[in-house]
């Protein structure tokens, strides 16, 4: 299933990149290879991290639309179906997840003007706010059922804990990345602290846009 090694995922992707920034062989004739041989053209990290990012993201949406697919198809024919009522609280953990977004890329812009200080508080800000989404579903959950509502209890109610508890092991995964990237030592690291903090960016931003995709479908299918 995708997204149960998404943490490993991620840091060979990472990793990846970071393999393919190395210095340019310098320009003369010999680069330390034997007869003077120049080695062959190195793959550009761009082109590794454009591959390998896109790879990860395409698994994922392949699975989550099947998911949605079988949520339409049951939906449109069940004579079982009743809808549900999202709790007020599910709102409020979007907000909180745009907010997580919106503060990583002010933390990328920081970076980027070499502030790492501002840069390592802004971070952490948007990492607290992954946890306090995850948070606000395990508090969604908690209400479900206590109004009775569990995952047996009929389709809508299934489909609800399918998608928000499949969002929530993704996003998790992208909580360790946020991690990996706040506490790894970058100076003996083969990857910069900017490759890893775009590519950790690009995956949370990724699950923001899920998630809205999955509330929408939800809502709209109540």
């Amino acid at each position: 299933m995708p997204g149960t090694s998404i943490v490993e995922d991620i840091e060979l992707i990472i990793e990846d990149i970071g393999g393919g920034g190395g210095k340019n062989p310098p320009p003369g004739g010999d680069d330390g290879d034997e007869g003077g041989k120049r080695r062959g053209p190195q793959v550009p990290s761009s082109r590794r991290y454009a591959t390998a990012i896109v790879v990860a993201i395409v698994s994922i949406v392949m699975f989550f639309m099947a998911m949605a697919s079988a949520f339409i198809y049951t939906r449109a024919n069940s004579n079982r179906w009743v809808p549900l009522d999202l709790p007020a609280i599910v709102w409020v953990n979007t907000l909180v997840l745009l907010l997580s977004s919106g503060a990583m890329e002010l933390s990328r812009r920081r970076l980027s003007l070499g502030d790492v200080r501002q840069f390592r508080k802004l971070w952490f800000a948007a990492t607290a706010l992954g946890f306090l989404f995850l948070a606000g579903q395990l508090v969604a959950w908690r209400q479900f059922i206590l109004a009775g509502f569990y995952v047996s209890t009929n389709q809508a109610s299934s489909f609800f804990y399918i998608f928000t508890g499949l969002h929530g092991l993704h996003l998790l995964g992208g909580i360790c990345a946020l991690l990996y990237v706040s506490f790894r030592k970058f100076e003996k690291a083969k990857v910069s602290r900017t490759v890893a903090a775009e590519v950790a960016s690009y995956y949370w931003h990724f699950m923001d846009g899920l998630w809205i995709f999955l509330l929408a479908l939800l809502y709209l299918g109540k």
